[in-house]
């Protein structure tokens, strides 16, 4: 868990996001990958009975997929993160000090591993 884990509790759930990490979120929804698509077809069902979020803007980031009961962030990592290591590195711990676990997925899993990404997904909901 991270340093802070009352700092989500103060700053609620979108750990004080902006008026522009929501616009750009709600644009992101619009333009999702095939891979996004795919993987909320599956965490719009509400896996182990809980909600997820597609796109969910917390701080200066835009989360991928968000479960704020488990404390879980799904990213997802299409080719461009090959050259972006260290911001995702700075990123995740970001997230973490929240007080939120991070768990990746390149988009080569979801279209060659699908029901192995489920899995680990589960074992992260217990």
């Amino acid at each position: 868990m991270g340093k802070n884990k009352n700092l989500l509790k103060e700053e609620g759930m979108h750990a004080g996001a902006s008026a522009d990490k929501f616009a750009f979120a709600a644009f992101l929804r619009k333009v999702e990958t095939p891979q996004e698509k795919k993987l909320w077809n599956f965490l719009c069902k509400r896996p182990k009975d809980l909600k997820f979020r597609r796109q969910h803007p917390f701080g200066k980031y835009v989360l991928d997929f968000y479960c704020h009961r488990a404390r879980l962030v799904i990213e997802l990592d299409g080719g461009q993160h090959k050259f972006n290591i260290e911001y995702d590195k700075d990123r995740t711990r970001v997230i973490e000090d929240h007080g939120l676990k991070v768990v990746r997925f390149e988009n080569f899993e979801i279209d060659n591993n699908f029901e192995g990404v489920i899995k680990k997904i589960e074992a992260f909901l217990g």
